[in-house]
């Protein structure tokens, strides 16, 4: 590829899962002087908008509340019935994918062609996005679809930043920091669509994305101040005993769904036990407050995200913990 120069492109679009690490992508761009009104926030909504089934109940509206916050665009991605109809799929077809539009808009792709499959199986703790079906179909597709299907990105440059870390694990160590995004399609002679992944703090360690989250003064997503080291789904697949044994605490009768499915699957989550062991041999995190319990299961993120002026910034009790991430 050509030298890098971040300020050639006319559209920046930060995958914001709300976690501390597309945070800091943002406020990276910040950094860099690149204005606002070409910055927008992508939030995959990995449960659809039907119900809330394995992510945590905040997290859209905390991810709208920070772009109000920064004053910043945001729009939604999610596959129609989200995570669980893509769980329950039976000898049928992968769901539509739905996205929001800068006229208010939703727009509908997909769903209708290929060849009926069945999953009745959670996804895998695997690096193979094959068996760990979460992250591909809910998120990466999700995300490459809305794309493709936005005649606003033809003829215009396009760049995606994600926040994966080498530091989470060595796979994603190996990850490139550019490299054309899998929706480009910059050699068309008629639609050219030219449009780059950026990974921009991939070599970063956690301290610098807590220095630069600091530095703007924002509250985390509540998960972190629970004691999770990382904001994925609140029932994620890599979750260890202690995180499960939080959800438990936090969600039971979501918990207890979970578990029967492991029942209904005859296939268990982890493979190596099953969840009402592991939850059994955890211990919730200590720093859970009535408060904190209550606002991570709210549909409304009801604090400011960026600290008012003479409010003393904590760093969150789950930082530097337990990461429990992908492989």
């Amino acid at each position: 590829m050509n030298e890098f120069n971040i300020y050639s492109y006319d559209k920046y679009i930060v995958s914001f899962s709300g976690g501390k690490d597309s945070t800091a992508c943002f406020l990276y761009l910040l950094d860099q002087g690149i204005p606002k009104d070409r910055i927008e926030l992508w939030h995959q909504d990995i449960d659809g908008r039907e119900s809330v089934f394995f992510d945590w109940e905040v997290t859209p509206d905390y991810c709208r509340k920070f772009a109000e916050a920064f004053g910043v665009q945001i729009y939604f991605q999610w596959k129609e019935g989200g995570f669980k109809r893509e769980m329950l799929r039976e000898n049928s077809l992968t769901a539509p994918i739905c996205f929001e539009l800068p006229d208010n808009t939703i727009q509908k792709v997909g769903g209708t062609r290929g060849n009926p499959s069945t999953r009745l199986k959670f996804p895998q703790s695997s690096p193979d996005l094959k068996v760990r079906w979460c992250s591909a179909y809910l998120k990466i597709d999700v995300c490459s679809s809305a794309i493709r299907n936005q005649e606003r990105f033809n003829n215009i440059r396009t760049l995606v930043l994600s926040g994966e870390r080498g530091e989470e694990s060595p796979q994603r160590a190996k990850y490139n920091i550019l490299e054309p995004d899998r929706s480009d399609l910059r050699n068309s002679k008629t639609r050219p669509r030219y449009v780059d992944r950026h990974r921009p703090i991939r070599d970063w360690k956690e301290e610098q994305v807590w220095e630069i989250i600091e530095r703007y003064r924002v509250r985390a997503h509540p998960c972190y101040y629970m004691g999770w080291g990382r904001c994925s789904c609140k029932f994620c697949i890599f979750g260890n005993k202690n995180q499960f044994a939080s959800a438990a605490f936090i969600s039971p009768e979501l918990t207890e769904e979970i578990i029967e499915f492991e029942k209904v699957f005859g296939c268990t989550m982890k493979r190596t036990t099953d969840l009402r062991t592991l939850i059994d041999s955890g211990t919730p995190y200590q720093h859970i407050t009535q408060q904190l319990k209550e606002l991570s299961a709210s549909y409304d993120y009801n604090l400011p995200v960026i600290l008012p002026d003479g409010e003393e910034w904590i760093l969150p009790s789950g930082a530097y913990g337990e990461m429990c991430g992908p492989s």
